[in-house]
């Protein structure tokens, strides 16, 4: 099958890629010349597990291109993906300008039927929207079909090639049987392809992710309370989690949600519902919540030093929201990183892959370390904001001797209390006591 896929950033790649790899051909496109010139030399431009070598093999093998054309792209194109940005505005609100912008050149370029794909995270009556820019000028047939992504940053490649399900929003037989067929080589052990409304399905994209938030704010909120009650989150999130009803996944405490998903849907879902008149209370509680949450870990280190920061020397490990990735969009870190430096704070921080991102971020403000060791050298204090598995089990010895303190400040959880106690480290974690 012949697709196009519109946009390649992380969604659109992975998307491109991973259609190509059952041999469908694809071309993917974008508007950047550079970036389209580095994926043609075989450069992935963003880091995802597994992606590298799929990318590779495809392009090798001739089912995945790369053009600044749309109109080259579209013309031989059974189905087209539309995979593009739709930031929040200050409103919360998501803008669909690149979407609609796209859909309005596509009435003028296509010349026989297409399946037009939704696969951005939009608000509900989106598809409505696109099918009337295209219909301003189109002259042939075509149907607008929502197909939400449910990919996560570091497990997108297994998410698309083995989806927990497919969710498929079309009022359009001929539509369906396409998609149908498209995605019939993914789900081969089982897993549903869902059909629904396109409304439906744009709502259900935003109201898996709004539930997860909103699992792992309420998880927090129980952290903080174990803090001022004596209790232990862990014992709670094991208790709790071996109910088949709340299930163990998404309990875990921190220092709060980040990424591209998570922050930006659940302000989109409450605006669209603040547009007709319903005020989502849960979901501003969760957004305000964890906005304290991320810096939540602060008053802690204040605490400690009491409250004389400046001139200090803080290492950081983890920058970028969740490990295995190098996305830094919305990551506690970077909360953690301006609060300190208002402070008066020298940040000595590593990370495996988001340091590239930080450093053209944030300059020469913070320094950047050539490992997890180098970060840690003369440093007054150790902060671990990502759960890097590089970070679960470091060599405590040589900690030790190249910190000024041995003093951890733990936004993950990543070690055991008892472990840290025999250790002789000072240890102030999420939800536990801390260790003296």
């Amino acid at each position: 099958m012949n697709i196009t896929v519109v946009g390649t950033g992380y969604v659109g790649l992975v998307t491109g890629t991973c259609l190509a790899e059952t041999g469908n051909h694809v071309i993917c496109v974008d508007i950047d010349e550079v970036k389209v010139q580095k994926m043609k030399s075989g450069i992935v431009p963003i880091y995802e597990p597994h992606l590298d070598s799929l990318f590779e093999r495809n392009i090798k093998q001739g089912r995945l291109t790369f053009t600044t054309n749309l109109s080259e792209a579209v013309e031989n194109a059974k189905i087209i993906f539309l995979a593009l940005p739709t930031p929040p505005g200050e409103d919360g609100s998501a803008d669909l300008s690149y979407i609609l912008g796209v859909a309005d050149n596509l009435g003028k370029l296509i010349k026989d039927y297409k399946v037009i794909v939704d696969k951005s995270t939009v608000p509900v009556g989106t598809a409505d929207k696109v099918r009337e820019a295209i219909a301003k000028h189109a002259k042939v047939e075509f149907d607008v079909v929502s197909n939400p992504e449910f990919l996560r940053e570091g497990f997108a490649v297994d998410d698309f090639l083995k989806p927990d399900r497919v969710v498929i929003g079309t009022s359009s037989a001929k539509a369906q049987k396409v998609m149908e067929e498209l995605y019939k080589p993914y789900v081969r052990q089982g897993n549903p392809i869902i059909i629904m409304d396109e409304r439906s399905a744009e709502l259900t994209k935003y109201a898996a992710n709004a539930f997860l938030a909103t699992k792992i704010t309420f998880m927090n909120e129980i952290a903080n309370l174990c803090e001022k009650v004596g209790a232990d989150v862990d014992a709670v999130r094991i208790g709790i989690g071996s109910d088949a009803r709340i299930g163990k996944r998404f309990l875990f405490p921190g220092i709060g949600y980040g990424g591209s998903c998570f922050p930006k849907d659940v302000q989109a879902l409450a605006k669209s519902s603040s547009d007709v008149n319903y005020s989502f209370k849960i979901l501003e509680a969760v957004m305000n919540v964890n906005d304290k949450q991320k810096t939540i870990i602060i008053p802690k280190i204040k605490n400690y030093f009491k409250n004389n920061l400046k001139g200090k020397k803080i290492a950081i490990w983890g920058l970028a929201f969740k490990p295995d990735t190098d996305d830094i969009r919305e990551a506690p870190a970077l909360y953690i990183i301006n609060e300190l430096i208002n402070e008066g704070v020298q940040i000595s921080a590593y990370d495996p892959e988001a340091m590239n991102n930080v450093r053209n971020l944030l300059g020469d403000k913070i320094v950047y370390a050539t490992n997890e060791y180098d970060a840690l050298r003369e440093a007054d204090a150790l902060i671990i904001t990502t759960e890097w598995s590089l970070f679960r089990t470091p060599d405590f010895d040589k900690m030790a001797q190249l910190l000024n303190n041995k003093i951890i400040f733990d936004g993950r959880n990543l070690y055991d209390l008892q472990q840290m106690k025999n250790l002789g480290f000072y240890y102030s974690s999420i939800g536990r006591e801390i260790v003296k």
